[in-house]
């Protein structure tokens, strides 16, 4: 009889993780045009249910055992862990269902969710709701089976529904991807394979238990790893494909180096004293920058287990440990890249395409320079101009 998902070890779960590297490193010239699927083989090793409930045979990995298993998937292609992140952190929607609705959302291998954000509106009618809108950058959306949003409601003459202290009533409404029309727009320089489309819908009923609030007040699911958000699984979880690339571009650069002979240099590129200084410099702001995310996400994980609920200094750690882990990746990957010369340019070379992986990464919401600014308000006593994204 094989293992429950509950009984694999966060460790086995990254060797299946590595185990599966060599074939996505193969494949990920078809993967980045849309030409094969790697779906079936993260499937099979249960890598979609990492963040999901164990009530439901999910993994439910708290967060410093879930970031080197996507850091590790971006090693070998930046795209599939892209994916793979925001599948898992959609999967946390689990923990605020109904458990009817979550087993027939995430109880098959093939339970994938994908959403993105876009305005919207969700009308309240009897037994549920009436959504009618568009949505971008649904990453892993072709692989997916449910698609999602997050909506303000409004009742039924269209009366905007407040919460109390005046902010508006924001619900996720999950559907069947066949309910949506799907728009391809992702002809982009990086990240080509997570075709990170559009969709729509269009006075789309949506059951009340496909719906659901994600805060404390309706969370099913008492696990340690719930009272983390999705948001901040997000975040770490996707400078976690920032470190995974940069450390993939490092190794490939220092292997060039090896035995590259720049034209004219009279030398190998590895005894060029800038080139050796430059990579002791990317090695020590890469290791920092994880070391800095992986040792507060422990760090964190142990007081909430104490407390019961994460607090905003920790939430600021989060995004400024996460936001820090992109950025430093992104100056390793450029100076890798520029290290390289000519050699980075080619396609068959292991630069160019995590080149435009990294510099789509650093564009993305994770990697706005306006979260230091928030973290930075925080730390100097002033209040953030945004709270919303921590």
């Amino acid at each position: 009889m094989g293992l429950t998902m509950a009984e694999i070890s966060p460790a086995d779960y990254l060797r299946r993780a590595r185990e599966l590297a060599p074939g996505l490193v193969a494949a990920a010239d078809q993967i980045e045009h849309g030409r094969e699927s790697v779906v079936d083989a993260l499937v099979e090793r249960g890598l979609f249910r990492l963040l999901l409930p164990r009530s439901l045979g999910g993994a439910e990995l708290l967060p410093a055992d879930f970031v080197p298993i996507i850091e590790e998937i971006a090693k070998a292609d930046a795209s599939t862990a892209w994916c793979l992140n925001q599948a898992s952190g959609c999967s946390m929607t689990a923990a605020y269902l109904e458990r009817d609705a979550a087993c027939e959302i995430f109880g098959g291998p093939r339970g994938i969710l994908a959403w993105g954000p876009g305005p919207g509106t969700a009308r309240v009618v009897e037994g549920g709701y009436r959504v009618s809108a568009s949505w971008s950058f649904a990453s892993g959306s072709h692989n997916a089976s449910w698609l999602g949003c997050h909506v303000p409601i409004v009742e039924a003459d269209g009366t905007p529904c407040l919460h109390a202290g005046g902010s508006p009533v924001v619900r996720t409404m999950l559907f069947p991807k066949s309910s949506a029309k799907m728009t391809d727009i992702w002809h982009v320089i990086g990240l080509k394979g997570t075709g990170s489309d559009r969709f729509s819908v269009e006075d789309l009923f949506v059951p009340e238990q496909h719906s659901a609030t994600r805060d404390d007040d309706t969370r099913r699911e008492k696990g340690l790893l719930y009272r983390f958000s999705s948001l901040q699984l997000y975040a770490a979880g996707f400078a976690g494909v920032a470190m995974g690339i940069a450390r993939g571009m490092l190794d490939a650069f220092v292997e060039l180096a090896r035995d590259k002979v720049p034209f004219r240099s009279g030398g190998a590129l590895r005894d060029n004293h800038l080139i050796q200084s430059q990579v002791a410099q990317a090695e020590a702001r890469l290791s920092a920058a994880r070391a800095f995310l992986l040792g507060s996400l422990e760090e964190i994980t142990g007081d909430v287990a104490c407390v019961g609920h994460i607090t905003l200094d920790q939430r600021m750690t989060v995004r400024l440990a996460s936001t820090f882990a992109i950025h430093q990746s992104l100056q390793v990957v450029d100076t890798a890249y520029h290290a390289a010369g000519s050699s980075a340019i080619f396609e068959e070379n292991p630069f160019e395409r995590r080149f435009r992986d990294m510099h789509t990464v650093s564009q993305q919401l994770q990697g706005r320079q306006e979260h230091f600014e928030t973290v930075g308000q925080y730390l100097l006593g002033l209040d953030p101009n945004s709270l919303m994204w921590l």
